[in-house]
């Protein structure tokens, strides 16, 4: 038993070792933008292999028990407290990547919707959503049942509002949906948000589900968004600071654009990390759409798309790791990557780097810039490796206690999926090995990897001295869970 509690904070001691880097040159035009955002995927990192390690060693020695942990660092910072529905403004305190930030309503008053309409969105009355969206004070919103809200126009969100839809089924639908715009300190969770379409009042929209406009610490977690006339996330006009976790897109043409034009360069400092979420049925492209920014795409599993899965144009950096991509089946639409508006000979220079994504179906991932080389792999967000636990993460994305999604779509009939990575002496792309940092789909493996696998994937990239401690303590140390 002492031997076991060793190796324990040994596990945890690597969850928080992370590797030097070196900071990339980026254009810094936002108050609210991290000068390096390196350290804010590492961060997430660590959180990540902090909760994965917490599951494994809580399933070894809690045999009798169902251990909340899912190694998913946001839904384990709040439901392991049987107690969160008297504390739900702790979920302020469980975000990720670069919206980590957003405070939503934290210390503001508790206000619980009790009416569902929205008979006047001028005067809108005590008890609707309305009412307290445009508060001028800090405000955490929960809903006393389950309600559908019919917008008649868009719902404005002002600074520091939580809507927070925990314990009830709440739909939000109608004209405009919801607008955050030009605030900061916004947090959206556990709403479905639905056949949203243009609204006419004070402001016209062009009838997307969420819109994000020259706003920063903003974080949409455990939504389900589907059926928008536009895009079912807009995040544009020097926004910065947001997350997208968690969340279940699906039927939709274009899900998510990051970045309002090639010419509006003032989203050079647009930072956005988008983790954990499910792209499912009927998705065409837009997962996400980038221009100009930092984009941190990030153990994410993409289940469908019609022409591409992540783009971009105006040189935006992304850094995809640890996502599953599992190819349509039209031969003309296996690739990943597309790249707008423009020749290879300037797209060649934008940085888009590919690192343990699992390629499906015949899927490619096209890199550039210096997501080709080895000196970019030192800006590593969580360990890529992670993808191979993509259904234990996103096994609950979207709205909680929604049984009208296919969570279970496995790349099994495939045949097996490729992981993509840069290690030493490697260039970018899919790797020959379908066994390659011991993860393997289809009837050769569990899509689960073992402490074991867990062990030899965390030290990798760290050094080959903890390499070799690693493979000791396995050596030496009875592991009756090794499988």
């Amino acid at each position: 038993m002492l031997h076991n509690i060793h190796i324990f904070l040994i596990l945890l001691f690597l969850s928080f070792f992370t590797a030097k880097t070196t900071a990339t040159n980026f254009n810094f035009t936002l108050s609210h933008q991290y000068t390096d955002p390196e350290t804010v995927v590492q961060e997430l990192q660590r959180r990540v292999n902090e909760s994965v390690l917490k599951r494994q060693m809580s399933g070894v020695y809690e045999m009798d028990q169902q251990p909340c942990q899912t190694g998913n660092p946001i839904d384990d910072c709040w439901r392991c407290d049987s107690n969160w529905q008297a504390n739900r403004q702790s979920l302020a305190d469980c975000g990720i990547g670069f919206g980590h930030d957003a405070l939503g309503g934290k210390g503001g008053e508790m206000y619980v919707v009790t009416d569902s309409s929205d008979n006047d969105p001028e005067k809108p009355a005590p008890g609707t959503l309305r009412f307290a969206t445009v508060q001028t004070r800090p405000v955490w919103i929960t809903f006393s049942s389950n309600m559908i809200i019919k917008l008649k126009q868009e719902l404005i969100i002002t600074s520091f509002k939580t809507i927070d839809g925990r314990g009830a089924d709440v739909h939000i639908t109608g004209a405009g949906c919801i607008s955050i715009l030009n605030v900061n300190n916004v947090i959206v969770h556990d709403i479905h948000i639905h056949h949203c379409t243009p609204s006419k009042g004070s402001r016209k929209s062009d009838g997307d589900g969420i819109t994000v406009l020259g706003s920063k610490n903003i974080w949409v977690d455990h939504c389900s968004l589907s059926y928008c006339t536009d895009g079912l996330i807009d995040v544009t006009e020097g926004s910065t600071g947001v997350t997208i976790s968690n969340n279940f897109f699906s039927h939709h043409d274009k899900v998510m654009l990051l970045g309002h034009s090639d010419k509006y360069d003032g989203d050079r400092g647009m930072q956005v990390t988008v983790a954990f979420n499910h792209f499912g049925e009927n998705l065409v492209e837009r997962m996400p759409r980038c221009r100009w920014g930092y984009f941190h795409v990030v153990n994410n599993d993409y289940t469908q798309w019609g022409e591409y899965a992540v783009g971009g144009s105006a040189s935006p950096t992304i850094n995809s790791q640890g996502n599953r991509f599992i190819a349509p089946s039209n031969p003309n639409a296996k690739e990943v990557t597309a790249r707008m508006d423009t020749d290879k000979s300037e797209w060649s220079k934008w940085n888009w780097r590919t690192d343990g994504d699992i390629m499906v179906n015949g899927a490619f991932f096209v890199p550039s810039g210096d997501g080709l080389g080895v000196k970019y792999a030192l800006a590593s967000s969580l360990d890529p490796r992670s993808a191979g636990l993509i259904d234990q993460l996103t096994m609950n994305a979207g709205v909680f206690g929604d049984n009208n999604r296919d969570h279970n779509v496995n790349p099994s009939p495939y045949g097996g999926g490729s992981s993509t990575g840069i290690g030493p002496g490697e260039g970018g792309g899919v790797v020959g090995d379908p066994n390659y940092y011991g993860m393997i789909y289809g009837s050769q493996a569990s899509t689960t990897p073992s402490l074991f696998k867990s062990l030899v994937i965390i030290s990798w990239q760290v050094h080959p001295f903890v390499m070799g401690l690693n493979l000791t303590l396995v050596r030496y140390i009875p592991l009756p869970w090794w499988d």
